[in-house]
């Protein structure tokens, strides 16, 4: 039996101790790369933003402070700390572009003026006229009708009243004769007579408060009934057989 030399133990152990070394300095090193690593990205990044923070162009600023126009300038001006340098003289003018305003006045038109002829004249004239007639009071004219003859009135009756208000107005008996056959016809002279279309009295005034403008009493008293009917016939007929003819005619007055 033969046996293996023992010499090849040693060099096993050799080479253990040869890479127990390495290993501890691997293992050393490679907590500095992860260390300086960051702080220099760190430094670079603070770096950058710093510099956009910061205005380069602050404090450039040029004074905007000019002499005045016309004024010449030096070779050696100073401003506001500012200075600048130019080889010969200089000058600083303005001006404006020339302009021209045109005006045209307006036109004016005359109205032409109307000649007035004789036919125009005579056509305005009737026009007026016919205004004129149109803004006076009207007033019916009617044929005078004959009344028949009134008897004779009963002391202090409406008739008796109305007799004497005819005469204070200057009117004959023809015109009582006509007031008496008017009346007789609208109310029979009675002082309380009323007709559904809310005329009321002797005259049948509508409506028979009209009669109030000359008395108070018009619903009892014959002498406000009459006077106040007498009014109105006046104004509206010129006369008792006036009002006569225009009820017979139309029945109404």
């Amino acid at each position: 039996m033969v046996s293996r030399p023992r010499a090849s133990a040693p060099a096993v152990r050799q080479t253990a101790l040869v890479l127990a070394p390495a290993a501890a300095s691997s293992g050393f090193r490679a907590p500095q790369k992860r260390v300086i690593l960051p702080l220099v990205g760190f430094a670079a990044t603070f770096a950058f933003v710093s510099a956009s923070l910061v205005n380069p162009l602050s404090g450039a600023y040029a004074s905007t402070t000019t002499p005045s126009t016309d004024t010449a300038i030096s070779s050696g001006y100073t401003v506001g700390g500012q200075s600048y340098t130019v080889a010969d003289g200089a000058s600083i003018s303005t001006s404006r572009d020339a302009y021209t305003v045109n005006y045209t006045a307006p036109v004016v038109v005359e109205k032409a003026k109307t000649t007035a002829t004789a036919e125009s004249t005579a056509t305005d004239t009737a026009t007026a006229d016919t205004t004129a007639a149109d803004a006076a009071p009207t007033t019916t004219t009617t044929t005078v009708t004959a009344a028949p003859a009134a008897a004779a009135a009963t002391p202090g009756s409406a008739q008796a009243i109305g007799a004497q208000l005819v005469a204070a107005r200057g009117w004959d008996t023809s015109q009582y004769n006509c007031l008496v056959s008017l009346w007789n016809k609208e109310s029979g002279w009675n002082v309380y007579a009323a007709n559904p279309s809310g005329a009321y009295g002797i005259p049948q005034a509508l409506p028979g408060s009209k009669m109030a403008s000359v008395g108070a009493d018009w619903q009892t008293s014959a002498s406000t009934q009459i006077t106040w009917g007498l009014n109105y016939i006046q104004g509206r007929y010129g006369n008792p057989c006036g009002a006569w003819a225009h009820s017979v005619a139309n029945n109404w007055y």
